[in-house]
């Protein structure tokens, strides 16, 4: 990602680099998902740095992958704890990609079964265009 301007982006900066939705920002920063909320400049408005970017880049590839907005919210508490949760942050990641690769798992399979099916509508075309 580029480096953002030295005082930050406004809301609709970031959710245009990230392509997450401005309402979806203030839903994160009011639910409690960012790490830090985001500065604030005089005047109040908000203000996105690379390390509030990188963040909003986490939540929606966790999102994404299926991870609950409460285990989100869990993930976000023990990283404003500190270095001293890396091992909870860990186990917690740990589990997701087991659920994602379990996930993929089963995407693979469907996608085998269509497969399938269609090389049997193949055949069932190539006959009726032999005869």
């Amino acid at each position: 990602m580029s480096q953002v301007m030295a005082d930050g982006l406004t809301i609709a900066e970031a959710a245009e680099r990230t392509g997450v939705s401005t309402h979806t920002l203030r839903y994160y920063e009011r639910i409690g998902a960012f790490r830090e909320p985001p500065e604030r400049d005089a005047s109040g408005h908000r203000r996105y740095s690379d390390r509030d970017l990188s963040w909003i880049t986490l939540l929606t590839r966790l999102r994404a992958t299926g991870m609950p907005i409460a285990t989100i919210l869990r993930y976000a508490e023990l990283a404003r704890e500190g270095n001293g949760t890396a091992a909870d942050r860990k186990a917690l990641l740990l589990a997701h990609r087991a659920e994602v690769v379990a996930h993929i798992d089963e995407l693979q399979r469907d996608l085998e079964l269509i497969d399938h099916k269609i090389n049997i509508y193949e055949e069932i075309e190539r006959t009726r265009i032999g005869r």
